[in-house]
């Protein structure tokens, strides 16, 4: 089997949720592990990173592996979905896994993998952890699929959990509360192992989840003794109510402030820890701060990739991430206006299970006059068509639009009507994103 034909069967054969969204979705872990057991527990050999919550993760863990790579540590990253290849989703110290051990691991191990029918996560995360144990890895930054508790990640006994923020998201698997999500997502805290929570945005009963949850694992491993990290007393900190020195964060998104503070406060944490003690110093932060994607590879946050016209990226697709996005754009509104020329070029699209209302009732207030609709499609099977999204933003107000069936098109479209003065904004889900970058601005 060559790459692509291993690629294909990866993803016919495991159900993927971008594909399917809920038929890929398998709670338990007992596949993982069956999985685990078969490669000889590969996590255990190294030490680990555990990163949930509903917005950030990405970021987050991308910035703590870079700050660990700037620390002269060997780095696993675990992170999802990917953008164009799937060898994005592993890596080590910033270098996705090589197409041959990718094609080598389905080729040796379907015969045994095949009866267990595992998801497309499941086969994924064991052949992550399989290739860290291989590289030797020191750490590795683990990122949750979906949930925490249920996830396939969680079989690992981090050296620090964090859990980034709470919004809806994924409510048919993980709740429709905050407080029922949020207790998803604390499933991933581990007796012994401290916990940094980077905001609970002022939602009282959210922050009482996290707490009561620490509490009754520090309770039930008050007697056992080699669950202590380090040997230290664990703690659960809040990062949004800790104050942090400014740093140069090479991320700009507004959102970004968030995971800022998260991660300076988690890399706070681990100092703690004789380990990382001495090796994350002053300097290896700042580097690893000014430096994420280089590197790690993270593309598609708040990501500019040219000017005269502006063209930004930018893979938020939930209804607190589009929030963000929405505010950041009626900034450059106002600065189009400001300067009285150029207009925003909004090209966007997304997949049907998410807050498509949402969405368009927030960027349909974008002033008209300065304001241009691309509406469109991604290339996945979950994709909304691009007709009904259009719908969607006139209802709610939009009047300059244009509809297109893949986003190659749109974004053409943008570039040939756009002044060099123009923003051109592409976004709405990380499919979307994924496209601009497999077409218009392919590497």
């Amino acid at each position: 089997m060559d790459y692509a034909s291993v690629i294909d069967y990866l993803y016919h054969a495991a159900p993927m949720f971008s594909n399917i969204g809920a038929g890929a979705y398998k709670e338990g872990l007992a596949t993982t592990r069956a999985l685990d057991e078969h490669f000889g527990h590969p996590h255990r050999r190294f030490r680990t990173i555990h990163v949930a919550g509903t917005n950030g993760k990405g970021s987050v863990s991308s910035t703590l592996a870079a700050v660990l790579q700037s620390a002269g540590l060997r780095v696993g990253l675990y992170t999802s979905p990917h953008l164009v290849d799937f060898r994005e989703r592993i890596r080590v110290d910033g270098e996705m896994i090589p197409e041959k051990r990718v094609i080598d691991f389905v080729e040796q191990e379907r015969a045994f993998f095949e009866p267990l029918q595992p998801s497309f996560f499941e086969l994924t995360t064991a052949l992550a952890f399989l290739y860290f144990a291989e590289q030797e890895v020191d750490v590795a930054v683990v990122e949750v699929g979906l949930g925490g508790r249920l996830d396939c990640t969680n079989i690992i006994s981090p050296d620090l959990c964090v859990i980034t923020n709470i919004s809806f998201d994924h409510q048919q698997f993980l709740g429709d509360t905050l407080p029922q999500i949020a207790a998803e997502k604390a499933g991933i805290m581990k007796a012994g192992v401290p916990v940094v929570i980077g905001e609970t945005n002022g939602h009282a009963d959210v922050r009482d989840v996290f707490v009561s949850t620490f509490e009754s694992l520090a309770d039930a491993s008050s007697a056992d003794a080699e669950a202590a990290v380090a040997a230290l007393t664990p703690v659960i900190r809040f990062a949004d109510e800790e104050h942090f020195p400014p740093i140069d964060f090479e991320l700009k998104g507004d959102y970004q402030r968030a995971n800022k503070a998260t991660v300076q406060c988690a890399l706070d944490e681990l100092r703690r820890q004789p380990f990382y003690a001495e090796r994350i110093t002053d300097e290896a932060i700042s580097d690893g701060f000014a430096h994420v994607m280089e590197l790690t590879g993270l593309r598609g946050r708040w990501q500019q990739l040219q000017a005269e016209p502006t063209v930004v990226c930018d893979a938020g697709h939930n209804a607190a991430g589009i929030t963000f996005v929405s505010g950041q754009l009626q900034r450059e509104v106002a600065r189009l206006r400001e300067q009285g020329s150029g207009c925003l070029r909004l090209v966007f699209g997304m997949v049907g299970d998410k807050d498509y209302l949402g969405a368009a009732a927030m960027l349909s207030r974008l002033d008209p006059e300065l304001t241009r609709f691309y509406i469109t499609q991604p290339s996945c099977a979950r994709a909304l068509p691009a007709a009904e999204l259009a719908s969607t933003f006139r209802n709610s107000g939009a009047s300059d639009l244009r509809e297109f069936t893949s986003v190659d098109a749109a974004v053409n479209a943008a570039l040939a009507d756009a002044a060099p003065s123009d923003f051109i904004f592409v976004g709405g889900s990380c499919y979307v994103v994924a496209d601009l970058f497999s077409s218009c601005f392919a590497e």
